[in-house]
């Protein structure tokens, strides 16, 4: 297996997806009728991914799914995070004394 780096071509960064989805179906043992079957796509779309040819994002996820792998893409594109700005707005002003308004009063039943 190779290393994908930010000087990598498109088509090699293809094939080296390919080839590491292609380890991960057999390290479950799964032929690709069977992970096609899982995934809901076709055999040949499996065989045309593990040798580097594009996809789509939709058929990336399914494939993913089939695999058991879904949570990849976490750790491909986390969640932002707040902003510094978003963070102040959220915590809001914080209170510097009680209201005035006077509660209503209790009941007695």
């Amino acid at each position: 297996m190779g290393t994908i780096v930010p000087t990598s071509r498109t088509p090699d960064v293809l094939r080296e997806l390919g080839a590491r989805l292609k380890t991960l179906r057999l390290r479950q043992n799964l032929r690709v009728k069977d992970l096609a079957a899982r995934a809901g796509v076709g055999a040949r779309t499996i065989d045309r991914v593990e040798a580097g040819h594009s996809v789509g994002t939709d058929t990336l996820v399914r494939i993913m799914r089939g695999l058991g792998r879904l949570q990849a893409f976490e750790a491909l594109i986390p969640p932002p995070e707040p902003s510094p700005y978003e963070i102040e707005q959220m915590r809001g002003k914080p209170r510097q004394r009680a209201s005035r308004r006077t509660p209503p009063p209790e009941r007695l039943s």
